[in-house]
């Protein structure tokens, strides 16, 4: 009895505040950890320790779910039974706004506090009683840390310098060429005009950017009443440090902060700074993708919630079912006025599928975690929204509610989506061929095959190659978002034709040799990708090597012979 009488007292002595309190520490122990992990990119791309990025990378995205599971679970302790007491709750989020407000990026205090209410609370939708219902949508708290090199009369001089501070400016092999490299691209873009005016000065944001194997430094130059985006790539070999690029176009810097990329690491001490000081030469990125791609995409996924409801408030158009056909794994669906769709797995597949629902689940998992090479839509996993009935077709609400009963029901005038993921819409690439000018389709079906290679050098088979599984952004940038059968390069078998051995073989509507579960033969592809006929001449120009097992293995043979050459480099600056 007296330990019951103390454990009653023990409740009645702990505060609002201090349940806050508990909060905050474990999201402040959340953000120490991910600092100390995105600070040892920088190590690995010294160390060429891809192997130990890629580690750090995956640790990274599922760290956020482990310490929110970590709070749900010493809340539950603390609080027993008012775990789910709303008024308390109430008053937490009220004491806990007081907590967090003047910290440097309080929104991201205040997604954690949902995630965990919705933990606790299985909330279906938002519950404004226990949820921080709005965000500052980007506006900075604090300053983001800026280097700026004056280029005077000598632009060459300003490289020089801006080189030299870089922590790895040390490991650059040849500098002389990198300053002379730099130089030129820049210079040669501002004397066709493009850059409008003069270089004056250049404005470094001073941690480095580290996404892979590449480092990158981001910022803007200045001149002339003109603002242009200046981000220089550098890879790491043996040979040393060297130059990869030298964007300086919008469009080449949004499609390297976009949302078919993998997200970087960089050390950011208040991460809403940056993103202002981004969107001043990326005024059409938004505010969600840029949280994204920063690594930060929990608060990513909230501030697209909210501008979806912003929306919704302000749009009067209906979900429809978004263009393409119909999938036989998901029902996809989208808000013609809204850039996303919306995909939803369907309770039972049409053959030849044999995939489960956990497979596909798993499938999505592995590409939000996998190196996207710039060719994987990002598809951001939702649980239980909840939408307004009435603004969807009947038909498509039918369809959601008789063939993805497992995800969606009614609950009074709305659809609640219980699982489903959310991503970019793209116009699917069998479409755009058949709409296109020539000159268009024909890029695409070029970057169609690029995208193949990109994926193969990220260890990355589509599955299903089908032109309809692709989609072109407003850039004509070819990638790829369905999900279904994608797996590692390297479990797959690339095999030759066998050759018939008669004109039985020769002549069988049905394979005369054995084919086991992960074979695939590149010869036959090409009668089945959809490939309009005018266009198939033009992909087998440029691509025809990819319909061949051959250059398959070959890209396959570059994982397996890897780890032992990461071994070697990363014992070497051991010693």
């Amino acid at each position: 009895m007296n330990a019951a009488l103390g454990e009653a007292a023990g409740d009645l002595a702990r505060k609002p505040k201090d349940y806050a309190a508990l909060i905050a520490e474990h999201f402040k122990a959340y953000n120490e950890e991910f600092g100390r992990i995105t600070r040892r990119a920088a190590l690995n791309f010294l160390a060429e320790d891809w192997q130990s990025a890629q580690r750090d990378a995956i640790t990274r995205i599922e760290l956020y779910g482990h310490r929110v599971g970590r709070c749900v679970a010493a809340l539950a302790i603390e609080l027993r039974e008012r775990v789910t007491d709303e008024p308390l709750w109430g008053e937490i989020k009220q004491a806990y706004d007081l907590v967090v407000a003047r910290r440097p990026d309080s929104d991201f205090y205040r997604t954690f506090f949902n995630s965990v209410t919705r933990d606790l609370f299985g909330t279906v939708g938002v519950n404004p009683a226990v949820e921080f219902c709005s965000t500052s949508v980007g506006r900075a708290s604090g300053a983001v840390p800026i280097r700026v090199y004056r280029v005077g009369s000598s632009l060459p001089g300003a490289v020089r310098e801006m080189l030299a501070d870089l922590p790895f400016g040390a490991a650059i092999a040849r500098p002389d060429a990198v300053v002379h490299r730099v130089s030129a691209d820049i210079g040669r873009y501002f004397s066709t005009g493009r850059g409008g005016g003069t270089p004056e000065s250049i404005e470094l944001i001073e941690p480095v950017f580290y996404r892979g194997m590449h480092a990158f430094i981001v910022g803007r130059i200045i001149g002339d009443g003109s603002l242009t985006p200046l981000v220089i790539a550098f890879s790491n070999s043996p040979a040393g440090v060297d130059v990869d690029s030298v964007m300086l176009s919008r469009a080449e810097v949004g499609s390297l902060f976009g949302y078919s990329r993998s997200y970087f690491h960089v050390d950011l001490p208040v991460v809403s700074a940056a993103i202002t000081l981004l969107r001043s030469f990326m005024p059409r990125k938004s505010i969600d993708e840029l949280y994204t791609v920063l690594g930060r995409a929990k608060q990513g996924k909230t501030e697209r919630y909210f501008a979806l409801q912003r929306h919704l408030a302000a749009s009067i158009d209906s979900f429809v079912h978004a263009p393409g056909e119909r999938g036989l794994v998901m029902i996809v669906f989208t808000l013609p006025s809204y850039d996303l769709v919306f995909k939803v797995i369907r309770d039972h597949f049409g053959a030849p599928k044999t995939s489960t629902r956990a497979d596909v689940i798993e499938r999505y998992r592995f590409v939000f975690r996998h190196d996207r090479a710039g060719r994987l839509v990002d598809a951001q996993e939702y649980k239980r929204l909840r939408l307004p009935l009435a603004r969807f077709m009947p038909a498509l609400a039918e369809e959601l509610l008789a063939a993805a009963s497992e995800s969606c029901r009614i609950e009074g005038g709305d659809l609640i989506v219980e699982h489903c993921y959310v991503e970019r819409r793209l116009r699917p690439l069998n479409l755009f061929l058949r709409e296109s000018e020539p000159a268009a389709a024909e890029a695409a079906i070029i970057d169609y095959g690029q995208a193949l290679r990109d994926l193969a050098a990220s260890n990355v088979f589509p599955g299903d190659l089908l032109t309809k599984n692709f989609g072109v952004t407003s850039h004509g940038r070819v990638i790829f978002y369905d999900y279904d059968e994608i797996c590692l390069l390297t479990d797959c078998m690339f095999r030759d034709l066998p050759r018939p051995s008669c004109e039985e073989e020769e002549t069988s509507a049905e394979p005369w040799f054995h084919c086991g579960p992960h074979d695939v033969f590149p010869e036959q592809w090409l009668q089945f990708l959809a490939i309009p006929p005018a266009l198939r001449e033009v992909f087998l120009r440029h691509h025809g090597e990819l319909l061949t097992a051959s250059w398959w293995r070959a890209q396959q043979s570059r994982f397996t012979e890897e780890p032992a050459r990461t071994a070697s480099r990363v014992a070497a600056a051991g010693r």
